[in-house]
């Protein structure tokens, strides 16, 4: 099967990010990436443009790589509190998620997503629980989840 060699000038999700040298198949590069100005077939002309990608990306990296760090170092000293209906005996009805940790962790001005919380199941028990996070391929944090009951705590009989 024939492939195009291409020059991608943007991120594009399970390809590659600017700088890099691709194959693809042809119909997608000239279809998709190259209308939108993704991507540039790669000739001589545009092989010089290699390396102020590749220190524009070195430049971006590194940026996000510290904003991770920062988030990080913040994240790492905040607790947060869910209250959550339970039955007797403390038992929860359902269990706090990704989501709902997300929620409240927005409500004190970080803004997280999924995709942070790898290896995350979902918390069903009460107390205090450590949620690791991974921010980015090198900086993971941990926050601290208390999980209380809203409703009074009947004992069971």
């Amino acid at each position: 099967m024939a492939q195009t060699e291409i020059l991608l000038l943007e991120k594009v999700d399970n390809l590659g990010t600017e700088g890099d040298v691709v194959k693809v198949r042809p119909g997608y590069a000239r279809n998709f990436l190259l209308p939108k100005g993704i991507a540039v077939p790669l000739n001589q002309a545009n092989k010089k443009r290699l390396d102020s990608l590749k220190i524009a990306r070195a430049a971006r990296e590194a940026e996000e790589l510290q904003n991770a760090q920062d988030v990080a170092s913040k994240i790492g000293g905040l607790s947060i509190a869910i209250a959550v209906k339970t039955g007797s005996g403390g038992k929860l009805f359902g269990s706090v998620t990704a989501s709902q940790i997300i929620e409240k962790v927005s409500e004190k001005g970080f803004s997280l997503d999924k995709k942070h919380f790898n290896n995350f199941a979902p918390i069903k028990n009460l107390g205090q629980t450590i949620v690791p996070l991974s921010l980015s391929k090198e900086v993971t944090a941990e926050l601290k989840v208390e999980v209380v009951s809203e409703n009074p705590i009947e004992e069971e009989e």
